[in-house]
């Protein structure tokens, strides 16, 4: 159940080149609009912790839980804006999604 993504709008499109308001024009193009770079935190979901109860799945409001058979795979960062909703819902004896700043982040991609 992996939802396959595809890129509407052209690669070099910048928010400068979004509507004003982010108005949407058209039912059903979310999809169309990358939105992590808006991210100040980002999270990381540890696999190894995971018990695949889709908490975080169910509740993100970006559908940036990526799934496949039923099971969560990883984060669609593309899309992911950060909300923190998916670190919320996870249970807490669990823990298995972090929030990290940006920067924390890219120290630990580097490292």
């Amino acid at each position: 159940m992996t939802a396959k993504r595809e890129r509407v709008l052209p690669e070099n499109t910048g928010w400068k080149d979004l509507p004003r308001g982010a108005v949407i024009l058209q039912a059903g193009n979310a999809e169309a609009y990358e939105t992590g770079a808006w991210r100040t935190y980002k999270p990381i979901w540890h696999k190894d912790k995971c018990i695949q109860c889709l908490r975080c799945w169910i509740f993100c409001p970006d559908s940036s839980i990526i799934v496949s058979d039923g099971k969560v795979t990883g984060i669609d960062y593309q899309h992911c804006k950060g909300c923190g909703i998916c670190e919320m819902e996870c249970p807490e004896k669990v823990h298995a999604i972090d929030m990290l700043s940006e920067s924390e982040s890219a120290m630990g991609e580097g490292a």
